[in-house]
């Protein structure tokens, strides 16, 4: 049975509208009628399609709020700091990055703003941050976000759910569309829809192979443009799973990235199931770095998740656990899920960039401490 997105976008199709893939996506996941994230029974965690750090135990949050209150202090603790979280999910993490902050200096001299396109989200985190709500502002947009002089602008898998160009080399390269066959959607490649899908490989010097079908995310281009119109000094922390170029561009890689969830099951078809499956495509954090470069954020660490929470000191938290919890080892099996190399701990990158002046050279935050694979970008 067809979703009513899947007959919508047939309609468009068959009135002529060619659909490359990056704007079927672009429909599946943000159409304002039915899309994924648009809609008003989207659900993260148990009872969703997926879940991520946040739902695992609230010491994720507070270990954030640690590595930017450290930012804070390296822009000499201004009297105000804006944290805008782009995404914010059902607000887990902001209530435990604000429970651990709220006893700080810093406190007083943090902004929240979380930026979230969905209504019905953004009365779930209302309804969840209870207190703290007059801590907090909500924005619809990047943009609408008002300028920022100091800051962190911080996402937790965001950029993984930017729609993407598919494409696929044959005698060149080749683009992926989204066509009709009778009454059914189906992929057909054809030609690139930009000059610039083509540039973008020659540019990493990425040369693909005879049946090769990958992914470009441009969108990850225009959000740190974005971020530059609102970021006037500070710092960009990213999570999101990805790799650098050449690990995302390898030869065991040769099918891409694009993945779908559906009440936590994974399926390979982005075809079914319209607007009611999350769509996502792991984060080249190459470009992150390149692009972020251009205008003016430089990267000071890339990571594994794992490693990252460790550096700041993550087992600080578990001995406080070990004291007070009366479930202690429920909750360190789900804190282990969020650093041991089998789960996120390795599966999820985390990157550093920072916009301003040097006073002392690149920041060299705590989060790094024990590794920093920035050379490999």
């Amino acid at each position: 049975m067809k979703t009513p997105l899947e007959k919508k976008i047939i309609r468009r199709i068959t009135a002529g509208e060619r659909m490359t893939f990056k704007q079927f996506m672009a429909m599946s996941l943000y159409d304002p009628e039915f899309g994924y994230y648009r809609s008003p029974k989207l659900v993260i965690g148990k009872w969703g399609d997926f879940y991520t750090s946040a739902h695992l135990h609230s010491v994720f949050g507070s270990v954030i709020g640690k590595q930017i209150r450290e930012m804070w202090e390296y822009a000499d603790r201004p009297d105000q700091f804006a944290i805008v979280e782009v995404g914010g999910g059902e607000g887990h993490i902001c209530r435990d990055m604000l429970t651990y902050l709220q006893d700080s200096p810093f406190f007083n001299a943090l902004r929240y703003v979380i930026v979230e396109i969905n209504p019905a989200m953004q009365g779930k985190q209302q309804k969840l941050l209870g207190s703290f709500c007059n801590k907090v502002r909500w924005a619809p947009s990047l943009a609408d976000v008002e300028p920022v002089g100091c800051g962190c602008i911080f996402s937790n898998e965001l950029l993984d759910a930017f729609p993407v160009h598919l494409v696929t080399m044959e005698e060149e390269l080749r683009e992926i569309y989204i066509s009709v066959q009778g009454d059914t959607l189906i992929e057909e490649a054809g030609p690139v829809s930009s000059p610039e899908i083509a540039a973008y490989f020659d540019d990493a010097k990425i040369l693909l192979d005879r049946g090769y079908r990958t992914e470009v995310n441009f969108g990850i281009r225009d959000w740190l443009k974005d971020i530059d119109k609102v970021l006037e000094k500070g710092f960009v922390l990213t999570i999101d799973y990805g790799y650098h170029a050449r690990d995302y561009y390898s030869e065991d890689r040769n099918r891409g990235t694009l993945i779908c969830y559906h009440q936590h099951r994974i399926i390979e078809d982005p075809l079914q199931h319209i607007g009611l499956q999350d769509i996502t495509c792991h984060v080249n954090f190459s470009a992150v770095r390149k692009w972020g470069e251009e205008v003016g954020l430089r990267t000071v660490g890339w990571s594994s998740q794992g490693a990252f929470l460790v550096s700041l000191g993550i087992d600080e938290e578990i001995q406080k656990l070990a004291a007070q919890s009366e479930d202690y080892l429920f909750e360190l099996a789900r804190i282990k899920k969020l650093i041991i190399p089998q789960g996120m701990g390795d599966s999820h990158m985390v990157m550093i960039q920072y916009k301003g002046a040097d006073k002392s050279g690149t920041p060299n935050l705590k989060g790094f401490s024990l590794r920093n694979q920035m050379r490999h970008l």
